[in-house]
C-alpha cells in the first residue's frame, strides 16, 4: 500500500522537486503552504510522514512540530535552510526524527525518507522477532515491547519510535558502554556518517523522559571519551530507585 507523505514548505518549486522525486517512488504525496493547513492536512488524513519547513506562515515549522508531537508518532523530517547547530538541536530536541539543510540533493532526501518510512514500519510489525520476552526490566524501569511504552514504578511512559529503539538499545545490554556511533547504527539502523550533535539530543530527551533528575541520571551515564552506558542490573540490588 502506497505511503502518504505530507510537505509541508512555503516554496513551491521546494514542493514540486521533492514530488516529482517521490512520485517516482509511488508515494502520495498532499502539499501545504503554511503551518497551519499543514496541521489541517494531518489532523484530517492518514499521515505517514511529515516533511516540514522551519519558516512558513501562520505557524512555523517548529511549532507545528511541538503541536504534532503532543499526539501524533509518525516520522518527521525538518527540510530548512536554517542549518545552524542550535537549529538543528532544537528541531531535533522538539520531535523531528531527521534534519535536512537546503540546498539538498533530493536523491539523498528520498532515501532518507524511505529509511524513516522502513524504521516506522519496521517498529509497528506486531511481532519483533529480535526480542523473545515481553518486557525487559532495569530498576523501576520496564520497557514493554508489545506496546513501545516504558514504565516507571506505576507511571506509563510515552515513547517515540527512535526514543524506543534507543532505550532498548541500552535495556538489552545494560553496564555496556556504547559508542556514539554504535547508538547511531543500532537505533537509527543506518551507517554513522557526522557527528551533528543527533546522539546527544536524543539521549537528553530520553533522559528527561526516564529519569527523576535528569541532571543527575542514575540510568543513562555519560563515561567521557568513550561514550554512554545504562545502569545494570546490580546497581539497583537493595537500592531504592
Amino acid at each position: 500500500m502506497s505511503k502518504t507523505i505530507l510537505i509541508a514548505d512555503d516554496e513551491p518549486e521546494i514542493i514540486e522537486l521533492l514530488k516529482l522525486f517521490l512520485e517516482r517512488e509511488s508515494y502520495r504525496i498532499i502539499e501545504a503552504y503554511d503551518g497551519e493547513q499543514a496541521w489541517n492536512y494531518i489532523r484530517q488524513h492518514p499521515i505517514d510522514l511529515a516533511i516540514i519547513d522551519i519558516m512558513m506562515p501562520a505557524l512555523d515549522g517548529f511549532q507545528l512540530i511541538k503541536r504534532l508531537r503532543n499526539e501524533y508518532k509518525l516520522p518527521v523530517i525538518i527540510l530548512s535552510a536554517k542549518n545552524r547547530d542550535s537549529d538543528k538541536i532544537l528541531g531535533l530536541g522538539l520531535g523531528a526524527d531527521d534534519f535536512i539543510s537546503k540546498p539538498f540533493n533530493p536523491l539523498e532526501a528520498v532515501a532518507r525518507i524511505q529509511a524513516q518510512l522502513r524504521r516506522a514500519f519496521e517498529f509497528n510489525e506486531p511481532e519483533e522477532k529480535t526480542i523473545s520476552a515481553p518486557s525487559t526490566t532495569v530498576g523501576r524501569l520496564t520497557l514493554d515491547h508489545t506496546a513501545c511504552v516504558v514504565y516507571r514504578g506505576d507511571e506509563t511512559i510515552t515513547l517515540t519510535p527512535l526514543e524506543y529503539r534507543l532505550l532498548n538499545t541500552f535495556m538489552q545490554a545494560p553496564g555496556r558502554i556504547f559508542t556514539k556511533q554504535q547508538l547511531f547504527e543500532q537505533a537509527w539502523s543506518e551507517t554513522y556518517w557526522e557527528d551533528d550533535n543527533t546522539i546527544m539530543v536524543q539521549i537528553s530527551r530520553l533522559r528527561d523522559k526516564i529519569e527523576d533528575r535528569p541532571r543527575q541520571p542514575i540510568y543513562i551515564k555519560t563515561v567521557r571519551g568513550l561514550g554512554y552506558k545504562f545502569a545494570s542490573k546490580d546497581d539497583f540490588d537493595g537500592k531504592k530507585t
